[in-house]
């Protein structure tokens, strides 16, 4: 096993723990209630999957799916959804949403005067440490909440990044697939903070629950790799079903309109259009990103359009010449079985003369 793909596997997965474990802390600080300190064991989960991976794939990833991805999102959504659920009970100074963290001189001076006389440096940074924890654990839960927000959907394109990646997938693939995740995670943020922060919906635990729901649904994305990766398909059978001939050409595309469709734009336009029609909610912020999942929406259905009479009108041209209508997917084959063909069609027209060729040198003699 490489060493440089065992280090990312290991890092990878203890930044996920970390950063988990961090969200069961602020849950307890908040719900002031050790037991929710169980939740912690899910972890547990990620620790089996480190062991597995590490001894039936040497530590790389799988095909189309991220299991650590995945075990990283049950571990972490629970969490968000306690921090979502109890919002806004904590004081955040004299402005909404103020951070305050900095640490005063007077500890500081505190601090390193009881180093000096005790055990020196060393207890100084202690000191500091537990004056600096002190002081994070002062901060609002809204800011608490938004940060952790911030940092999941960071640390998801990060780890997706840091993970060794399998034989399957490229790292122009794998390029490609982080660009999209960028793009995704901030329209993700962007839905849940435009949501959650409107105060009509504060005073809805119903509508909290649905708009969590939604937003967990969209996380369902992250740990999977099919929009990058085309479906492999034999061309062997001379003759195949439309859909087939179609899921095997535009698998990549048709994943991509799928998520957006069903997944990500079509699920926030449907939230966002019942907070305005049935709520009576209304934001200038909340009617651009409405018209902008309308938009999404409508080109993506377009798109779906063009692929489908695009790959007609090619089923059709060949067709009509009389061809078999193999997987577009896999040219070099059928390119590699025509090639052949000519190929043996030109042994046998120079392995057989002409009759005027045979006659000659007959004649001749």
């Amino acid at each position: 096993m490489e060493l440089m793909v065992l280090l990312n596997a290991l890092v990878t997965r203890l930044l996920f723990v970390l950063h988990s474990l961090i969200g069961v802390w602020r849950v307890t600080a908040v719900k002031k209630e050790p037991k929710y300190w169980l939740l912690a064991l899910l972890n547990l989960l990620l620790c089996l999957e480190t062991g597995l991976t590490l001894k039936f794939k040497q530590g790389r990833g799988y095909k189309w799916f991220s299991p650590a991805i995945f075990l990283y999102l049950i571990c972490i959504v629970p969490s968000l959804w306690l921090l979502e659920i109890h919002h806004g009970t904590q004081y955040c100074g004299n402005e909404p949403g103020a951070v305050q963290v900095n640490v005063s001189n007077q500890d500081f001076n505190q601090s390193r005067d009881s180093s000096h006389g005790s055990e020196g440096t060393d207890h100084h940074i202690i000191q500091t440490a537990k004056v600096f924890v002190n002081q994070l654990s002062t901060i609002c839960e809204t800011v608490w909440t938004l940060a952790l927000h911030q940092t999941f959907l960071l640390l998801l394109v990060v780890g997706r990044w840091l993970l060794p990646i399998g034989v399957e997938i490229t790292r122009d693939q794998l390029s490609q697939l982080l660009l999209m995740f960028v793009g995704t995670a901030a329209d993700i943020l962007e839905f849940a903070s435009e949501t959650l922060d409107i105060e009509d919906v504060r005073k809805n635990y119903a509508l909290i629950n649905a708009i969590l729901a939604v937003w967990t649904w969209s996380m369902l994305q992250f740990p999977l790799d099919l929009a990058v990766q085309h479906i492999g398909c034999k061309s062997s059978t001379p003759s195949r079903r439309i859909p087939s001939l179609l899921l095997c050409r535009y698998s990549a595309e048709l994943w991509n309109i799928g998520v957006s469709l069903f997944i990500q734009d079509g699920p926030f336009f449907i939230v966002r259009s019942i907070l305005m029609g049935h709520f009576r909610i209304f934001n200038q912020m909340l009617v651009f990103f409405t018209a902008k999942n309308i938009l999404v929406v409508t080109l993506q259905l377009y798109r779906l359009a063009v692929i489908t009479l695009d790959f007609r009108a090619t089923v059709l041209q060949k067709s009509r010449k009389g061809e078999v209508c193999c997987c577009p997917c896999e040219p070099y084959e059928a390119h590699a079985h025509a090639t052949g063909h000519q190929e043996n069609e030109m042994k046998e027209f120079v392995a057989f003369p002409t009759k005027e060729e045979s006659q000659a040198p007959s004649e001749d003699h």
